[in-house]
């Protein structure tokens, strides 16, 4: 797959996350298999761009190329100014957010409310693509509610507005993340427009990936909840893509070092105050399952400083290691 000038390692990609997708996670993802990782939503507000939480956000230092940071907001203007000051920052792809179901963000007329508005719609797009000289892509969902799938005609907004590429989620906003995802809309739209469509949506195996692939007609699927604790889905999905076989699910000795370097990254990238809290809810997901999860869970999480964090940890997985990785609810 392709998007502008860049080709991407494969047809993987992370989705944007807000809180979960930083530059560690993004890195984690990308060594274990994905093509392609978009960053955590940045707001347009201009009174933003110098705050430490949105440089960290945009922060793409040292990571796999392209560089896609994801931009928000309701105003064509400040949207443009938004993506064109990204560029001069150094992000390689900007990547337009119509599809984030929050209130917070539905509320200001940003994120998936902006799918009620064709108008506007057409206005941010143009005004995104005029206002830099690097692809912009765009993710959405089907629509607004189920009597308001306009995904279709959104493609065709975003197409005619020089959009290089198009993630679909496939639910509406009114059903944030309830519910089953459908793929018929997404292959509508893949059927309507030429440009790169990029499948999401409860892909959470190897297997799934396959058939939404083939159902759809997608360039490409992305993955987001589903790699929460499991980056490795990336090369599961990738292998078998390629093979039709499975891989083997990781031994507990390989989780145990996989999270462990994500802390050491989490740490260096935030600080320990910050790194430790940020760090509280990937121990969780790696731990999910896991023989005594729960109770490991109530303890780690009144850890305050990385060295307590990263010592409970440690001997948790251990332990596991030591018991062969005995599973249980």
């Amino acid at each position: 797959m392709q998007i502008g000038p860049y080709k991407l390692n494969n047809n993987l990609v992370l989705a944007p996350m807000a809180g979960v997708t930083d530059r560690p996670f993004r890195q984690l993802c990308k060594s274990l298999g994905a093509g392609f990782a978009v960053s955590e939503m940045v707001s347009s507000n201009s009174l933003l761009w110098g705050s430490e939480k949105t440089r960290r956000r945009a922060n793409h230092d040292g990571e796999v190329e392209p560089r896609s940071i994801q931009i928000a907001g309701a105003e064509p203007q400040m949207m443009a100014d938004a993506a064109h000051y990204n560029a001069e920052q150094g992000a390689q792809i900007i990547d337009i957010n119509m599809g984030c179901p929050a209130k917070k963000v539905c509320n200001v007329m940003a994120g998936s409310a902006l799918l009620q508005k064709e108008k506007l719609v057409t206005e941010i797009l143009e005004a995104v693509v005029q206002s830099v000289d690097i692809p912009v892509t765009l993710k959405i969902r089907t629509g607004w509610d189920l009597s308001n799938r306009n995904a279709i005609n959104i493609a065709r907004i975003a197409e005619q507005s020089g959009i290089q590429a198009l993630a679909i989620h496939g639910r509406t906003r009114a059903c944030g993340y309830k519910g089953d995802a459908e793929y018929d809309t997404i292959a509508e739209v893949k059927n309507a427009i030429s440009i790169p469509v990029i499948a999401n949506g409860d892909i959470k195996t190897p297997e799934k990936a396959r058939f939404v692939l083939d159902y759809t007609g997608a360039d490409a699927v992305m993955i987001g909840r589903a790699a929460q604790g499991r980056p490795w889905i990336f090369r599961e999905i990738e292998h078998f893509l390629k093979t039709g076989e499975k891989l083997p699910e990781p031994d507990i000795t390989e989780i145990r070092d996989i999270m462990l370097g994500h802390l050491a990254n989490l740490y260096e990238f935030y600080g320990e105050f910050t790194g430790v809290r940020m760090a509280r809810k990937h121990i969780s997901w790696y731990s999910k399952g896991q023989h005594g999860g729960a109770a490991f869970r109530h303890t780690v999480n009144k850890a305050e400083t990385q060295q307590q964090q990263l010592a409970i940890t440690r001997e948790f997985f251990d332990r596991l290691a030591n018991n062969k990785g005995e599973k249980a609810a």
